[in-house]
């Protein structure tokens, strides 16, 4: 990965060597969804030294509109130019920032802000939290008038290649981006659903991780609309075929050293490793509500399709919620395989986190491993092992969450009560609408 600038002065320089004309100021609000404001490269040294505000009250979940203004503070190191405006009067930098009060405080709503109060819980007791994403998206056809439709790029399935590809270029040059833009692209593929593809980059510490989720995901629509097309990261977007997930790759490592590992355990699991996992499998349902933050991810959370729907772990298979790759030394990691890429990576991270952590701290003991298809077992077999199902629609997983309070903490009050509030609200949508699948059952019979 090319080297990325660490002060002001350095990203000046920068600007200056690559002909810079316009920086975007990046943030996401407390739905996930990416912000910006653009400034010409003549105010880099004023936002550099957190000089520029914004209106807060115009931001999702952000503040009251008679307390508005708020101050962004841009990481040098997040510094990157977009490869497709890299270049003349249009040439485009791009600066991740967190966000602060006008007194200079860090501001208790800002996503980023809350992924870092857990990294720092993390610190304090010795570890660095490191995450491997893997995010999948539909590649969809667009209608006459631009408008996206659901109709898929290709009918090819998993590991397929051109000519049933048919969005194999449009894939190769969102890799290309990426990597221009600093990401160690380590594998790039057809998934299983019609038009649906899989790029997985290398792990990074967790803040690292989420600015990497939230700049994929705004590469990869920009480079489908340059091929004419639509990308979607919606968990299930066509009835009957597989959603989009985002595995999440997780270690602790203490130092250099992976602590996960211990080759003087039966599976060569650490003590940590052990509690991590027995605080994810505990703090599940409440997760849920954060990793699976859409209405339409419990239409992905169902059984036949890969996705788990059990909470419960395995070394063997794939359809408990965490599953524990081979790989053993610095690469020992769990796999959290519910999360899907609709959800805002930095509080998916913070929560995953604090989840973990409440099981080192309480040294919890995580159930015995199920290597068996729990998909195939019976509702009574099923209660016999002690196994939970996640939450099976978005209400259920807010009940969770409002039952949680170590996970209440992780999110803080600020981004705890504005989520809620928000998700209630969609949730109640949604539960009292008439859809085309009620009408089409029910109105020519009763």
């Amino acid at each position: 990965m090319p080297e990325r600038p660490r002060t002001k002065d350095e990203v000046m320089a920068k600007v200056k060597e690559l002909g810079v004309r316009f920086i975007r100021l990046q943030l996401t609000d407390i739905l996930g969804i990416t912000k910006n404001v653009d400034i010409p490269v003549s105010q880099l040294g004023k936002a550099l030294d957190g000089q520029i505000m914004f209106d807060g009250s115009s931001i999702e979940g952000f503040v009251r509109i008679e307390e508005s203004d708020m101050l962004l503070r841009p990481d040098p190191s997040t510094f990157v130019v977009y490869p497709w405006l890299e270049s003349g009067a249009t040439a485009t930098a791009r600066l991740i920032c967190d966000v602060y009060n006008p007194d200079g405080t860090p501001f208790e709503g800002d996503p980023r802000n809350c992924l870092r109060r857990q990294v720092e819980a993390a610190k304090a007791m010795g570890f660095t939290f490191n995450v491997g994403p893997e995010p999948e998206f539909y590649l969809f056809e667009r209608d006459a008038e631009g408008k996206p439709t659901t109709r898929p790029t290709d009918k090819a399935s998993y590991f397929d290649l051109a000519p049933l590809d048919q969005g194999e270029e449009t894939r190769r040059d969102i890799v290309v981006a990426l990597e221009k833009m600093g990401f160690e692209i380590e594998a790039s593929h057809h998934e299983v659903g019609p038009g649906q593809h899989e790029i997985d980059f290398k792990y990074a510490d967790a803040i690292t991780t989420a600015d990497n989720i939230a700049t994929f995901r705004f590469v990869v629509r920009t480079i489908a609309i340059q091929h004419g097309l639509h990308a979607s990261f919606m968990p299930k977007p066509v009835y009957g075929i597989p959603g989009n997930g985002m595995h999440l790759h997780m270690s602790l490592f203490r130092g250099n050293e992976n602590a996960f590992y211990d080759p003087s355990t039966p599976n060569q699991l650490s003590d940590v490793a052990m509690h991590f996992l027995a605080g994810l499998l505990h703090h599940a349902p409440a997760v849920t509500a954060i990793c699976n933050p859409l209405v339409n991810s419990y239409k992905r959370l169902v059984p036949g399709y890969e996705a788990p729907v059990h909470i419960a772990w395995s070394e063997q298979n794939r359809s408990p919620l965490v599953r524990i790759p081979a790989r053993r030394g610095l690469s020992t990691r769990l796999e959290f395989r519910s999360p899907d890429p609709s959800c805002n990576p930095y509080l998916a991270l913070a929560v995953t986190l604090a989840a973990g952590l409440d099981g080192i701290r309480k040294q919890m003991e995580p159930p015995a491993p199920v290597h068996r298809n729990i998909y195939r077992m019976t509702d009574e077999e099923r209660r016999e092992l002690g196994i939970r199902p996640l939450p099976g629609s978005l209400g259920q997983a807010l009940d969770a969450l409002r039952e949680d309070e170590v996970i209440q903490e992780a999110l803080g009050p600020h981004i705890y009560a504005h989520f809620l509030e928000a998700k209630e609200v969609e949730w109640e949508i949604y539960r009292s609408q008439v859809h085309q699948w009620e009408l089409d059952q029910y109105l020519g019979v009763f």
